[in-house]
């Protein structure tokens, strides 16, 4: 009974430590900017990851007391919640996988199209009103004021490492052929008919380049890196939680039938 017990638990416990990096993996992405303008994932992954914490417990409950039907409970919610858990990994690997970019003229950096990503990803994001509340909500932030502070030097500016959203969002598509006054401030576009968003760019520092498409294609760039890498993570607690089940599955059915053929011995 001790080892039985031992065993519950220490399966129980690994499950209940496998919660840790999905509830992690959204707390992460709710202090991200992009994603907490967005609001897609992390909720998800912090109601699962409480989720299968939750069921962990109450399935150390079953096993260390021996109550069968919490034990059943146990495995039936558990497969949902993994069932669950796989989808949102293929889910996150599917719309991931676009959006690659192109070389902007004359730049050293990525710009990106709408079309290069996920119709599913497009919708969730890019509808008027969605827009407006994200829109103001990056607004808010600092990712494009501070640029002004950091960089002085034009050189340095185009030299910089920036993110795809401030690309996009905080600054004129360099199509548009705006010249550089400073990272948040252009003048004199050569090309104002290379795309609608040439003429959406103002030096107004609460609007710049927000109501672009650029700006748009720049937070699904952003979201997608930031998703592609956290999907790895995501994978790998996938399969070691599976393997878990399966494993914990097995020594419940061991055990059922080990209790079954005493019975049969003792009667």
């Amino acid at each position: 009974m001790a080892a039985n017990n031992t065993i519950v638990g220490t399966i129980n416990f690994i499950t209940l430590l496998l919660s840790i990096p999905i509830i992690g993996a959204g707390i992460w992405l709710a202090n991200e900017p992009d994603n907490a303008c967005v609001k897609i994932l992390q909720w998800p992954l912090i109601i699962l990851g409480a989720s299968i914490s939750v069921v962990a417990l109450l399935g150390f409950v079953g096993g260390c007391w021996r109550i069968t039907w919490l034990l059943i409970l146990y495995f039936v919610v558990m497969f949902i919640l993994i069932a669950v858990f796989a989808c949102l990994v293929v889910l996150v690997f599917l719309v991931t996988n676009k959006g690659s970019g192109h070389p902007a003229p004359g730049r050293t950096y990525t710009e990106h199209d709408l079309d290069d990503f996920s119709g599913w990803l497009r919708r969730k994001i890019t509808g008027p009103k969605k827009w407006d509340r994200v829109r103001s909500c990056l607004n808010s932030t600092e990712m494009c004021s501070e640029l002004n502070q950091r960089y002085r030097i034009a050189q340095d500016f185009f030299n910089a490492r920036l993110t795809s959203i401030q690309y996009g969002c905080c600054m004129p598509p360099a199509e548009c052929g705006y010249s550089y006054i400073n990272p948040t401030y252009w003048l004199n576009p050569n090309n104002t008919a290379a795309s609608m968003d040439c003429l959406q760019w103002s030096n107004e520092q609460m609007q710049l380049c927000f109501h672009c498409d650029s700006c748009k294609a720049g937070l699904l760039a952003n979201l997608t890196q930031e998703w592609r890498s956290l999907d790895i993570i995501l994978f790998i607690t996938l399969g070691v939680l599976i393997c878990v089940y399966l494993v914990g599955f097995g020594f419940a059915l061991r055990n059922s039938r080990t209790g079954h053929t005493r019975h049969k011995q003792d009667t």
